[in-house]
């Protein structure tokens, strides 16, 4: 994959941020674990499903983000755990709930039978269910009572209608003629409707992610703001190199079927501009978010070299 200048000047330090990232795992996991031990109230079948989607492998990349938010402004990562606990199962539920057949249809996630065909889908809508309302169960007692309260509003919104269920919606609505057809729009229209569902259904995590990693740390309006310009712009680049991914990628490398999007006729910025263009917006906006949280200084280093490496990854 080829780079742009800025790129190319600034590299991604892949191995720094392949051991930050296992630093991540180290400390995160047995935390998810832990959040779904056994009860005597649990169905045990269901309980297998969370394990199963919760517990699968993966980066960690938003409780990565949580933690690195936090360090960035002062805060402690054992302050940020629920949140960032809380953050990865609000991502785990929307996987299962997405590869399901009335959704996205996959069969593969993470190297893995997706959770409803390792299961069944009534299993896997409840484990999906179960796993949202378990998020913010685990938010509102483990964070202090201020924090929790704006903490879950925070994660409310950015998986709600406005944001990832929504854009969810929106996708859905181009690929099956809910609405016009964009693909004869102009490619500003086609860009900016990307942009659109982007922004809601995978940026917005992000972002939220980042502000509970703020709030855990008390950060000022002035932080908060840079950790969601970081935000904006990571969410964008990371989507776009998902979309080359899905283009490009291998699928024993990337743990999921690839080329389903072009299948399908759904709009994505290499089907739109093109493979060399969509990589070069990408490394731009990676840039951008780089820069945005510079004034954080060093201990924002895993965020900048992160939003890097995100555009680089075969994975």
């Amino acid at each position: 994959m080829s780079a742009s200048p800025a790129a190319a000047a600034a590299p991604c330090h892949e191995d720094a941020i392949i051991a930050a990232l296992e630093q991540v795992r180290g400390f995160i996991e047995p935390r998810l674990d832990g959040a779904l031990a056994d009860a005597p109230d649990f169905t045990p079948r269901l309980l297998a499903a969370m394990r199963y989607a919760l517990l699968a492998p993966g980066k960690r990349l938003r409780p990565a983000l949580v933690l690195w938010a936090a360090r960035a402004c002062g805060g402690t990562w054992e302050a940020a755990a629920p949140a960032a606990v809380a953050v990865e199962m609000i991502h785990a539920y929307s996987l299962v709930h997405d590869d399901l057949p009335a959704m996205d249809d996959d069969d593969l996630r993470r190297g893995r039978p997706t959770c409803h065909r390792a299961f069944d889908e009534a299993t896997a809508i409840l484990c999906g269910d179960a796993l949202q309302a378990r998020a913010f169960e685990t938010l509102a007692t483990g964070m202090p009572a201020a924090v929790a309260a704006r903490g879950c509003a925070v994660l409310a919104r950015a998986a709600g209608p406005e944001a990832l269920v929504g854009g969810q919606a929106d996708d859905l609505a181009t690929e099956r003629g809910w609405i016009a057809d964009l693909r004869t729009e102009p490619h500003a229209a086609q860009v900016a409707w990307m942009e659109r569902i982007n922004r809601r259904k995978t940026g917005a995590l992000f972002h939220a992610a980042l502000e509970l990693g703020g709030l855990s740390a008390a950060a000022d309006a002035s932080r908060l703001g840079l950790l969601a310009a970081f935000g904006r712009a990571f969410g964008e680049a990371f989507q776009i190199a998902d979309d080359l991914l899905d283009t490009e990628g291998n699928e024993a490398a990337v743990g999921k079927r690839v080329g389903k999007d072009a299948d399908r006729g759904k709009l994505t910025f290499p089907t739109v501009l093109g493979a060399a263009e969509s990589r070069r917006r990408a490394h731009e906006l990676a840039d951008a978010a780089a820069a945005a949280v510079a004034p954080l200084g060093a201990a924002a280093g895993d965020l900048a070299g992160l939003a890097r490496w995100i555009v680089h990854r075969d994975h």
